[in-house]
């Protein structure tokens, strides 16, 4: 999955407080890993995020390895709705 790296934080900036703890308990992750993968760059905790970000318009691309944990937030989003 590809999308600009203003829509990823779009749906970051939408998640309740407390959001990435509830991901990385629900996935079984660091949840440091989890604020990597919406952009955040410490990666002291040997964290993959499985995302891939290059730089162009609208702060960039993000290619997504792994879509558990947007998947994840986007149901949280919907639950809010």
């Amino acid at each position: 999955m590809v999308l600009t790296f203003e829509e990823l934080r779009k749906v970051k900036d939408s998640l309740p407080h407390g959001s990435m703890e509830r991901i990385a308990d629900e996935l079984h992750m660091d949840e440091q890993t989890v604020r990597n993968y919406f952009g955040s760059d410490h990666f002291s905790h040997d964290s993959f995020v499985g995302a891939h970000y290059e730089s162009g318009v609208h702060g960039g691309y993000v290619k997504l390895d792994d879509e558990r944990i947007y998947q994840t937030a986007i149901k949280l989003i919907e639950k809010l709705e």
